[in-house]
């Protein structure tokens, strides 16, 4: 009995999963010193952290720009050449959800925090204070310059991003079986030492960028939540230490449901305020300027798709700079700190797709449902600046967090909207939470799919940590401060997304020329391979039998 229950207790402890004592050690003493200078020092914290923003945007804008149109370029070549063909798998590895289901999968990733912040705030914005001054304030040409510049920020480049990443790691590990941390990708390139120091310092960085990513989307949610909660009681504008307290707030929420096991509970949920989002703009759309947004999504689209190339290549060498930096250079940082968490989630949910398939899903269908998304929001509070008169530049000027509820004010159910979107940004805050705690949790535990409860909690609780420090360092302007730090962590792991498109480059070439035809004529040629090889042992046989009639002449003779 004792020897059964030994036996029992080692199965256990070697189901459990072991932690990257090195990777895990070095991401949590660097995030502590983090949180140790920014409460420590929040000036000095704020006053660095700006010098070194400075140097990255004023040295390295023009990389941030050049690369994410890289990316766009990569990942067209990749769907339209013949490496398209490879399957993320075997050869005849068929996908493991239906289109409908992974489609609708994609779309979810697409809803969270950054679309209930922006959704009004920046094609208002734009409108207001139009893009590098191309415009005059509040006018036509400003409108088209505010969708169009909207559209370029949550389209196809963040989009072609997460596909590199998710690409890449989807076919190291289901098509090469190197497993799914983002280092294993890196063997083609440095060999053995993806196992060493080197692939366990990418991991690291890996780590940092999906905690300043996260950090950045829960502080933007805490922002809006009080933006919320003064517009639902009539204030004018609760501060940063009341976006503290949200996030503490939550944060906890997050811990009770991951240490109570009701995480079954809270996806349930977070997949009923997807629909409940939808059912938002749905509504908006319903009782708002229908007509008006059906017209501006379609010339949204025609303007976008027309100055996209423009836009990819424009670093503000000749004026603009400053406004790039604070908007294209900020998302662009901010979507590759989000590339490892989106990236390894659409990589679980792919195997079995072609490289054409993955590449033409993940960037069109998510960058579809921004573009309706914004046109709607967008829309709206265009239509009621543009036609109706209202002054929705002051909006604007009382706080970005308070233009998604200041618009909804101006439609009917205004109380129930309001209240409705304050609870679904708060879900989507524990959600985040915990969605990106699973991802640093499986880079600290060796990749393993089911991390350990207490690490996912140890990231959560670093992640609202973070936040609040950002917003602390500079109470005044909470936006800036986590603008400075998601530029800061994603400029170093834009290097990494260099290397894993290399990476991946270099292994696709290696390819055999059958794994990069189409699949009926790749069946077609295996038939035609299996026909020859039965003709060759026929041959064979009937070589064997004019062999054998030889020898019993030679022997009658």
């Amino acid at each position: 009995m004792a020897a059964v229950q030994e036996q029992v207790h080692e199965s256990h402890e070697a189901a459990k999963p072991k932690t990257d004592r090195a990777v895990f050690g070095i991401a949590a003493a660097l995030a502590l010193i983090f949180l140790l200078y920014g409460a420590i020092d929040p000036k000095g914290f704020n006053k660095h952290g700006g010098s070194v923003l400075g140097w990255i945007t004023n040295n390295f804008g023009w990389f941030f720009v050049l690369t994410s149109a890289a990316f766009v370029i990569f990942s067209m070549v990749l769907a339209f050449t013949r490496y398209g063909n490879i399957k993320l798998g075997t050869d005849d590895q068929e996908p493991e959800f239906s289109t409908f289901s992974w489609v609708s999968m994609m779309f979810a990733t697409g809803m969270g925090i950054g679309l209930m912040f922006y959704g009004v705030a920046e094609p208002l914005t734009h409108l207001n204070t139009p893009p590098m001054g191309m415009a005059q304030p509040g006018s036509d040409a400003a409108a088209h310059l505010a969708m169009q510049y909207t559209f370029f920020h949550w389209g196809f480049h963040p989009w072609a991003m997460y596909a590199v990443i998710g690409l890449t790691i989807a076919y190291f590990a289901y098509r090469k079986g190197k497993g799914n941390l983002i280092s294993a990708a890196f063997y083609p390139l440095i060999g053995a030492r993806a196992n060493g120091p080197a692939g366990k310092g990418i991991d690291v960085v890996a780590i940092l960028a999906t905690l300043f990513g996260s950090a950045t989307s829960l502080g933007l949610g805490a922002l809006q939540i009080t933006g919320g909660l003064a517009n639902a009681f009539g204030h004018a504008k609760y501060g940063s230490t009341a976006a503290v307290l949200v996030i503490a707030v939550l944060t906890a929420c997050f811990v009770v449901s991951a240490v109570s096991g009701i995480d079954k509970g809270v996806k349930i949920l977070s997949n009923a305020n997807a629909v409940a989002a939808a059912l938002l703009v749905l509504f908006l759309f319903v009782v708002g300027p229908t007509v008006f947004i059906l017209g501006t999504f379609t010339e949204s689209i025609g303007v976008y798709l027309t100055q996209l190339p423009a836009m990819s290549f424009r670093t503000g060498v000749f004026g603009g700079s400053a406004w790039l930096s604070g908007w294209t250079i900020f998302y662009w940082a901010w979507w590759v700190s989000w590339t490892p968490f989106v990236g390894m989630f659409i990589a679980r949910i792919s195997k079995g797709r072609t490289i054409r398939q993955f590449v033409i899903y993940v960037i069109l269908i998510p960058s579809l449902v921004s573009f309706m998304w914004f046109s709607i929001l967008g829309g709206a509070a265009f239509n009621l600046q543009l036609n109706q008169g209202k002054d929705m530049k002051a909006l604007v000027d009382s706080g970005l967090e308070n233009t998604l509820f200041g618009t909804l004010r101006d439609f009917p159910l205004s109380g129930m909207t309001v209240g409705l979107t304050v609870f679904l940004i708060a879900i989507f805050f524990v959600t985040g939470a915990d969605s990106a705690s699973i991802v640093m949790g499986m880079l600290s535990q060796k990749g393993n799919e089911e991390p350990n409860r207490l690490m996912v909690v140890f990231w959560g609780v670093a992640t609202g940590a973070i936040a609040t420090v950002l917003l602390l360092a500079d109470p005044e302007n909470g936006l800036q401060a986590l603008q400075t730090g998601v530029i800061i962590v994603g400029f170093p792991f834009m290097f990494i997304l260099i290397g894993l498109c290399v990476s991946l480059w270099k292994s696709l070439r290696l390819e055999p020329f059958e794994s990069t035809l189409r699949g009926r004529l790749r069946t077609t040629l295996r038939s035609q391979d299996k026909e020859i090889e039965d003709l060759e042992v026929e041959l064979d046989e009937l070589e064997e039998i004019v062999r054998g009639r030889r020898a019993a002449a030679a022997d009658e003779s």
